[in-house]
Parts: C-alpha cells; structure tokens; sequence
C-alpha cells in the first residue's frame, strides 16, 4: 500500500490563516496573520503537499484572498491544492500559471460537471473535486448552500474524467476536533475510481491510522487542520504513521 499523503491546510479568511468551526466563518480562530510564514512552518516540518482554501472566496465565488494565496507560491516550492471561488476555466487557467499544482473545484462540479470534466481534460492530475457532505447531501458555495445529491453520485460524474481526486469532507465534524468519519469517506473511495482524500475532524493521529486500516479501497490522503495548530497531532510522527506501508 501507497504512503497516505498528508494535506495541512491553510485556510485564508481576510487575508489571514485561520480555522472555522463546523464551515462557520462567524467562528474563525486566527491562527497566524501571515499565511507564508505558516506555509513555511509546514515545509519545516516535514510536509510533502499544502492544501489552500480561500474561504470568503468560496463565499463570494471568486478570488478574494489571491495576495495571500500568491504570498504562500512565492515561499514555498512545494505543491499546493488550492480551492475557494474557483468556478471558471479562466480561474482555473490562471491559477495553474501561477504556480498552483491542483485546483480543488467544488460548487461547479455541482453546477456545472461539464466545467470540470472540460478542466480535467486539459489541466490533467491538475483538478481536483470537492465533495462537501452535510446530512449525506453536497453543499455548495462555501456551504452555505445545498443540493440534492449525495456524495457517491457526484463522484461518479467524474469517473473516467482525468480528475486526481476528490477531497471528501463531513462538514459536521470540521474544526471540531471529534475524529474523521472513517465510513463515509471510505463508502466513496470504494465506489469510485479516483483517488479519495479525507478531510474534516481528523483530531489525533489514530484518525490516520484509522483511515489507514480501511478494508476497503485505500484512502489516498489527508487534510489536517485544527489538530496541527492546536498540538494535537505533532508533525513528525504523523508523517512517520502516514508514510508506514501495511505490512
């Protein structure tokens, strides 16, 4: 089995490094003024990949945190995945020019699959989708919105698409520090072909290990959050836990 790869997140809310509760930006904790400062902390530490999200973008459906986002390339040489207010192929175009590795794609692939399916066809292993569940349903922009579909279904649009992969979140347990919902997230790697990345409540590394032991399809990766910043889970051991191959 693959190394589980390992995302920290940076998430930009008025310019600054911060973590919602639940998606709530009422309920931002601001982590670091400097998000470059932060990715640079991630790099020092250890990790192979950033995971960036514009969260007033999500909101507002375009960029609003692009000097932040620009900051962190700039520092750092590492991939990023970026996602937030990312809804046109002209977003898309010019993030990857800038230096973006993958561009997490949520309320299009919503709205629009075709959009996305367009994007992977042209950026490929460069657009990622992601598939926010509250309740067993997909929100949308920002979640602040809804829809009637449920995780599954929406991943399968992109079967055979050329997407890397689809970034799984339980927006229930985000920033609540309460463990990754293990079954939800493995019910999609196990339906669908593209690789899938756990995201929201991942509180120790057990999480990882818990992810790791999935009986099922392998869960390719990670998003940490809230548990890194507060010390809960400690970047070296971590990265060794996720790096450790199943016998």
């Amino acid at each position: 089995m693959a190394p589980m790869i390992l995302y920290p997140a940076i998430d930009l809310k008025d310019g600054q490094c911060v973590r919602l509760l639940h998606g709530d930006m009422d309920k931002a904790t601001v982590f670091n003024a400097s998000p470059a400062d932060q990715a640079e902390q991630f790099v020092r530490d250890g990790f192979d990949w950033l995971h960036v999200v514009d969260l007033n973008g999500a909101i507002q459906g375009q960029s609003m945190n692009a000097d932040a986002v620009s900051a962190i390339l700039n520092r750092v040489s590492i991939p990023v995945q970026l996602g937030g207010g990312i809804r046109s192929l002209e977003a898309v175009s010019l993030w990857i020019e800038a230096g973006v590795s993958r561009v997490i794609l949520g309320t299009v692939a919503v709205r629009d699959p075709e959009l996305v399916k367009t994007a992977a066809r042209q950026w490929p292993e460069q657009i990622a989708v992601a598939v926010d569940v509250r309740d067993g349903k997909v929100a949308v922009e920002g979640w602040t919105g809804g829809s009637d579909l449920d995780p599954i279904t929406l991943g399968k649009r992109f079967e055979d698409a050329g997407v890397a992969a689809l970034i799984v979140t339980d927006i229930s347990r985000d920033g609540a520090m309460t463990g990754v919902n293990v079954e939800a997230v493995g019910a999609v790697a196990d339906a669908v072909s593209i690789p899938v990345i756990a995201s929201g409540g991942v509180a120790s590394v057990d999480d990882i290990r818990h992810l790791q032991a999935w009986p099922g399809v392998p869960i390719a990766g990670a998003v940490l959050g809230r548990s890194l910043y507060n010390g809960a889970i400690r970047p070296a051991e971590v990265i060794a836990v996720a790096n450790r191959k199943a016998a």
